[in-house]
């Protein structure tokens, strides 16, 4: 008898099908349908199974007995993410998280519609918000350190005990933060970045050292076609 949850995915694309294969091959939960946004919703399955409009979900999937996770990925600075995960719990939903079995958690606490894949290692007394993404392969988050909500942490990343990451940051593939100093809310710090100070709200960090560009994060990503 398959005692699975049930689980709908709200999106469809790239990292929604990813989301799908790794809740599929190890976790608690049994994908049943996925949800999207009427004005985005292009197709009716996926994976032989239904799309139904986020709007109505309620009318496809009962909040009584199906979970659901938000894979959406830094779109508007994480805003499209945190907007539709910040919905489904006001439609009354559960939210899940997936956390590899390879990776290596103990000791952390961790919050709900949280994705961590393979290889990442969130040391002891770290502090992981809600509705935030770990990519896979050698992630590395020190001791005491604090991820606030809605972030997305790239692959090959390194971040120091004691460190603070404000909420809605992004932090690029092969970035570094130093220890004690706080990345403040609606970062965008590009791949391949030193961050070795404490930053600015809402600005684009790049370099080794990192330097602010005076370029708004979401200026930054609507330029770069992630809007």
């Amino acid at each position: 008898m398959n005692h699975k949850k049930k689980l709908v995915i709200v999106g469809d694309g790239n990292f929604g099908q990813m989301a799908y294969k790794y809740f599929t091959h190890d976790s608690m939960y049994k994908v049943v349908g996925f949800a999207v946004e009427k004005q985005f919703r292009t197709r009716d399955t996926l994976f032989n199974l239904p799309i139904v409009n986020f709007e109505e979900i309620e009318n496809h999937f009962s909040n009584k007995d199906h979970n659901i996770f938000v894979a959406i990925t830094f779109v508007q600075l994480n805003q499209a993410r945190t907007r539709l995960y910040l919905t489904s719990k006001t439609k009354g939903y559960k939210i899940a998280s997936y956390i590899s079995p390879k990776a290596s958690c103990f000791g952390a606490s961790i919050g709900e519609n949280v994705f961590i894949l393979e290889y990442n290692v969130i040391q002891p007394f770290a502090e992981i918000g809600n509705n935030v993404i770990f990519m896979g392969n050698t992630n590395w988050i020190g001791h005491h350190t604090i991820i606030k909500d809605n972030c997305f942490i790239s692959s090959h990343v390194a971040i120091a005990g004691c460190t603070e990451v404000g909420e809605n940051c992004f932090v690029g593939i092969n970035s570094s933060i130093a220890d004690y100093i706080k990345i403040a809310k609606n970062c965008f710090i590009c791949m391949g970045s030193v961050v070795t100070k404490s930053t600015e709200e809402n600005n684009v960090y790049k370099g080794h050292p990192a330097q602010a560009t005076g370029i708004k994060a979401t200026q930054y990503l609507m330029k770069n076609n992630n809007a």
